[in-house]
């Protein structure tokens, strides 16, 4: 990307979305604009988890403003992702099928590491360098995301289910701050959080940084009532409940600083905040600028890189992990690329790098299910790439790419997915070729072999000196035109 492009990043949080529009400028996002709306989806989810209807109308009503706001921007400048409430949702396909048609760019539900990292990519970028161990700590609408790194580096992530939202609805129902009510929901909140006690443990780290809603909140309180400088203590939280516990329910809090749209959820929000400070002996924490938002932005740099893209060395470290084959891998890719971009399909250069970068990410990893069993490699394949944790993926990649590894063998008519999608079929198409082609586990001779792409039709062709000097392979290829005779397209050998 060039310096003055405009890049967004959209946040479809539990309490609120928020659009970021920054401008690219010596590497550095430099902010151009800033939209928030209170839309509160996550106290819309009812008790079978599914969105209300009402929820999702502020959900599409917020979405149609931002888009108004991104017309004219190209896909590969806006990324919008959704955090814990979608994680949740039932029903999340039914409210972000509408969502992405409004806002006119795709949506990704991403997973609680995967914000995690985020949410420190947005932070360190907007923090001074140095060698300093960093505690981060995100508290949201319904999750809280903490997280240990240097530098530009997360080194530990999780993300937990509390959060404003969900435990003000739970434990201040009726917005009522009384002593036993801060007492039940610290005590429910450090039941979640006190697993972290091992991973961010106090010796790891030298410095706190809170970031985003409930800690920005908190912050803003203490600066304007002349507590602190900004910074977040232990002492001044002791202040700040006290005079909660004064005002005696959330409509009646007037404290200097604190906004009206985060009055109704300060209550839950603080009781997080308090027994984060509690369990990981934080006496400190200094409020951060960045947020999950800014990290989506740096994050969409770093993926115009091979070199700087995570998901690169993610896939690696999956590959590496179930132990598949680097060799055959690295063959079944390189004849799956010539095959995909012999196609002939017209993509624009960005476009083509991003499908033959699937495409290659599918080949480096159609094998690790044979660790589990060879005979359903590619079924055991799949469902570790749906329920994996992959820094820098989004769930929605992830099916994707489970769905190449599923369908690059075995039967085609049972693959539950989407054969209008041309540039998927063909990925799929280019993948089993490959394997085939190099199912001896060698090099194979791709000359007198050609792929060719017409409308939901492939034609394989071969001359008879590739067939008889193949005639394994032929065979194959031949069974191969069987397979795809139900589903939409044909696959034709001559």
């Amino acid at each position: 990307m060039q310096d003055g492009t405009l890049l967004a990043a959209v946040d479809l949080g539990s309490n609120s979305f928020r659009l970021e529009i920054g401008r690219l400028d010596f590497g550095q996002v430099r902010r151009v604009e800033y939209l928030k709306e209170t839309v509160r989806q996550g106290n819309g989810l009812d008790e079978a988890r599914n969105l209300t209807a009402e929820a999702m109308e502020r959900g599409w009503a917020c979405l149609a403003r931002f888009a108004e706001r991104l017309a004219g921007f190209a896909p590969p400048q806006v990324r919008a992702v959704a955090t814990q409430t979608l994680r949740e949702a039932r029903n999340r396909e039914v409210f972000l099928a509408r969502a992405r048609q409004i806002l006119g760019f795709p949506i990704d539900v991403i997973s609680g590491r995967e914000e995690a990292r985020l949410i420190y990519q947005g932070v360190a970028h907007l923090l001074p360098q140095s060698g300093e161990r960093r505690l981060v700590v995100d508290i949201g609408g319904r999750s809280t995301e903490l997280i240990l790194g240097r530098q530009y580096q997360a080194e530990v992530m999780e993300s937990y289910r509390v959060g404003s939202v969900a435990w003000s609805t739970k434990y201040f129902p009726e917005g009522q701050f009384t002593a036993a009510a801060f007492e039940r929901a610290g005590i429910a909140a450090q039941a979640v959080l006190d697993e972290a006690l091992s991973a961010y443990d106090r010796a790891r780290w030298d410095v706190a940084y809170g970031s985003s809603g409930t800690i920005g909140a908190v912050a803003d309180i203490l600066l304007a009532s002349g507590r602190t400088d900004g910074a977040i203590t232990r002492e001044a939280l002791d202040w700040l409940q006290g005079e909660l516990l004064q005002a005696r329910s959330a409509d009646r809090v007037r404290l200097p600083g604190l906004k009206d749209d985060r009055r109704p959820v300060i209550g839950g929000g603080f009781t997080v905040l308090l027994a984060v400070f509690d369990l990981l002996g934080i006496d400190t924490m200094q409020p951060a600028q960045g947020a999950l938002r800014h990290g989506v932005l740096y994050d969409m740099l770093d993926r115009e890189q091979a070199e700087t893209d995570v998901r690169n060395s993610t896939v690696e470290r999956l590959a590496a992990k179930f132990e598949a084959d680097p060799a055959q891998a690295e063959r079944v890719g390189r004849v799956a690329a010539r095959l995909f971009r012999g196609l002939g399909a017209r993509h624009a250069p960005a476009e083509l790098q991003r499908h033959e970068r699937t495409l290659a990410w599918a080949a480096r990893l159609h094998e690790i299910g044979t660790l589990i069993s060879h005979s359903d490699a590619h079924k055991h394949g799949a469902y570790i790439l749906d329920n994996a944790d992959a820094p820098g993926f989004a769930q929605g990649e992830l099916h994707l790419l489970g769905l190449l590894v599923l369908g690059h063998r075995g039967k085609l008519r049972k693959l539950e997915a989407d054969f209008s999608d041309t540039v998927f079929v063909q990925q799929l198409a280019c993948l089993r070729v490959a394997v085939i082609l190099c199912h001896a586990r060698r090099e194979p001779e791709l000359q007198g072999l050609k792929l060719i792409a017409g409308a939901q039709a492939f034609s394989l062709q071969m001359s008879k000196d590739w067939a008889a000097a193949w005639p394994q392979s032929a065979h194959l290829l031949r069974e191969e035109s069987l397979a795809w005779q139900k589903t939409p397209w044909t696959l034709s050998v001559h």
